[in-house]
């Protein structure tokens, strides 16, 4: 795992598979996802890091129910007074009440989801609680107001989060950064022309940097990397 400072309070945290995000205000942590299973000591690696002790950790963010977004969650959800967040259609996955939908995959995406799934521990990602439901429009209290955006088609509860005061946006698995840099469709999706519909979405805010579950976070210029996605799977 990598730590990354992509502004003065915005933390990258680079996993080989299912990145997670911090975001530090004056009182207390937000961790958007929590990557696979066994991730919860090297997070908590990198909040010491940054001076603090995981017991300030007060929220975390989870984009959507994938065991490589919520493989830690259960471990993170006891470090002190965290509050766990998912979305509404995504909750009863999370909590491990229901199967969520598997993907449909196209011919090329199935060589990599064999390809990504050979990397991951063979262990699924514990049952969590989900402490508050989210909807779209929701507003979280960190990083000036964070704006909660129901993104469907990855998952039925997929959600990105808006920062519009930083300029910030962390899109889940409903975009994603190729290796060559390219800002594409994120892969692996319960319902693809829904996913679709959701990028456009994200491509209508004005953001400067996106934050993805897979991929490097790009820092500059992020809507119109984003629109130029959109722009190739609606044009």
């Amino acid at each position: 795992m990598d730590l990354v400072e992509l502004l003065p309070s915005l933390y990258f945290l680079r996993f080989p598979v299912g990145h997670v995000y911090l975001w530090r205000d004056p009182d207390g942590l937000t961790l958007i996802d929590s990557g696979v299973p066994g991730s919860a000591p090297l997070i908590a690696d990198a909040v010491r890091t940054l001076g603090h002790v995981p017991s300030d950790v007060r929220r975390l963010v989870l984009t959507h129910f994938h065991e490589d977004h919520t493989g830690s969650a259960a471990d993170i959800a006891t470090w002190g007074d965290v509050t766990v967040y998912a979305h509404r259609d995504d909750a009863p996955f999370v909590r491990g009440e229901a199967d969520g939908p598997p993907p449909i995959l196209s011919g090329w995406e199935q060589e990599l989801w064999d390809a990504v799934h050979a990397g991951m521990p063979h262990v699924p990602a514990p049952p969590v609680r989900v402490d508050r439901e989210l909807d779209d429009g929701d507003t979280l209290d960190f990083g000036g107001g964070a704006r909660v955006l129901a993104v469907p088609g990855h998952t039925p509860g997929s959600l990105a989060l808006h920062l519009p005061e930083p300029g910030v946006l962390f899109t889940g698995d409903t975009i994603a950064r190729a290796p060559d840099g390219q800002v594409i469709l994120g892969v692996f999706n319960a319902d693809p022309p829904v996913a679709v519909a959701s990028l456009a979405r994200q491509a209508a805010l004005d953001v400067e940097i996106a934050c993805f579950g897979h991929g490097e976070p790009v820092t500059e210029g992020a809507s119109r990397l984003i629109g130029d996605a959109a722009a190739r799977l609606t044009g």
